[in-house]
C-alpha cells in the first residue's frame, strides 16, 4: 500500500486527534483542517489523495466545503469520505447528492477509515 496524502477536517479536536492517530499509525500523510473555509484552502495547497470530512461545523459546512472542493478544477477529483454523527439514511444520500463519495458515522472504527483510503486512493 502507498502511502496517501490525507487531509482530515474537523472541528472537535477529539475527533480530529483520533483520525491523525488512526491515519498516521498507517504511514499516510496527514493534514488537518478545522473548518469549511481552511479544507477548501488546504485541499488546494496540498492536493491530498483523500479528504475526510466532518459536516457540522460553524460557518462552512462540510456540504457547502465539498460542492465547493468538487466544483473545482484543480481539486474536484480528490474523493471525499464524510465522517458524521449524522447517520440516517437521507444523510447518507444527502452526502452523495453534494459530491462525497462515502459517509461513515461517528462513532467509526479503524477499519472503516483505512478501508475508504485504500479504496479510493
Amino acid at each position: 500500500m502507498n502511502a496517501a496524502k490525507v487531509l482530515i477536517v474537523d472541528d472537535s479536536a477529539t475527533d480530529l486527534s483520533n483520525l491523525k492517530q488512526i491515519v498516521g499509525k498507517a504511514s499516510h500523510q496527514v493534514f488537518t483542517a478545522t473548518s469549511g473555509a481552511e479544507a477548501i484552502q488546504k485541499a488546494e495547497a496540498e492536493h491530498p489523495s483523500i479528504i475526510f470530512l466532518d459536516i457540522v461545523m460553524d460557518g462552512i459546512d462540510g456540504y457547502k466545503a465539498c460542492r465547493e472542493i468538487s466544483r473545482n478544477p484543480s481539486t474536484k477529483d480528490i474523493p471525499i469520505v464524510f465522517i458524521s454523527s449524522k447517520n440516517q439514511k437521507a444523510d447518507a444520500m444527502w452526502a452523495l447528492k453534494q459530491g462525497g463519495k462515502a459517509l461513515i458515522s461517528k462513532p467509526y472504527s479503524e477499519n472503516q477509515i483505512l478501508d475508504q483510503i485504500a479504496a479510493l486512493t
